[in-house]
């Protein structure tokens, strides 16, 4: 009867995974409901946008592509971050001015890194969170990884079954009776993946559904506009990629080159 105990394992993947999911997403629901009501009245800035479209980086890459427009921060095509003006007109860029350092010049890599974990910007997390529009840290992998669990689950069934009808069984025990026993948990890990592949929302790293709806409803404009607020808010919605300058892109890119060497070099 080690089939028995094969089935038992099984059941016991496929119903702790499914209940898992379950209440990973009334967990969700409740904090969308939540969000809803605090988050139906507010206007997000552009640092708020940056957050929730990219986290804490794209705030650094926003203040500083925003400091170099007004010709406060100049960016060379090398990859560097030279200060014109040091006085910041903000906490954010008081922190790149401050990442920096004294001297006035500093790769963007480490700007960059350090910026976006200043403590302006954990602040500003915290009042997106606080006001529904921002995942909170335990919130933000529960349902994705309930549901990669449930994959998990699922496979598990099917190799529980194929070994125990790979192995001898009773005589009175046919094998297609034994296999509809292991379809059972089968179905149930199915069941739950298409319903959760019709009623789940798509899953953001940084945005609750809230936050989601307000970024929706931002114009998204081309990078290459004369309207500096429409550019900066295309930075902020799409990345550093949206620059549509040649000089601002090469230093990007620079700065990305630059981490991959480093990567390299670590690894």
């Amino acid at each position: 009867m080690f089939w028995v105990l094969l089935l038992l394992l099984a059941w016991a993947a496929a119903g702790t995974a499914c209940t898992r999911l379950c209440l990973a997403a009334v967990r969700a629901a409740s904090l969308e409901r939540d969000a809803l009501s605090r988050g139906r009245e507010h206007t997000l800035t552009l640092y708020e946008a940056a957050f929730l479209s990219g986290g804490p980086r794209r705030v650094a890459d926003l203040t500083l592509v925003s400091m170099a427009r007004q010709r406060r921060l100049l960016l060379a095509h090398t990859g560097w971050a030279t200060v014109v003006d040091p006085r910041g007109r903000d906490e954010m860029e008081r922190s790149v001015i401050g990442a920096i350092g004294p001297e006035g010049q500093s790769p963007i890599a480490p700007v960059r890194t350090a910026a976006a974990y200043a403590d302006p910007v954990r602040a500003l997390a915290d009042r997106l969170v606080g006001a529904g529009l921002a995942m909170p840290d335990d919130g933000r992998p529960s349902v994705a990884s309930a549901l990669r669990q449930v994959r998990a689950a699922a496979a598990a069934v099917v190799v529980l079954g194929a070994t125990a009808l790979l192995l001898p069984v009773p005589a009175d025990m046919p094998r297609p009776l034994m296999a509809m026993w292991f379809a059972l948990p089968l179905i149930l890990a199915l069941s739950c993946l298409a319903i959760a592949r019709f009623e789940a929302r798509p899953c953001s790293r940084w945005a609750s559904p809230a936050g989601q709806r307000l970024l929706g409803a931002l114009a998204r404009p081309t990078g290459g506009g004369g309207d500096d607020r429409a550019f900066l808010t295309s930075v902020a919605v799409r990345g550093v990629h949206a620059i549509g300058e040649p000089d601002l892109r090469a230093a990007f890119a620079h700065r990305e080159r630059h981490l991959e060497r480093r990567l390299r070099r670590d690894g």
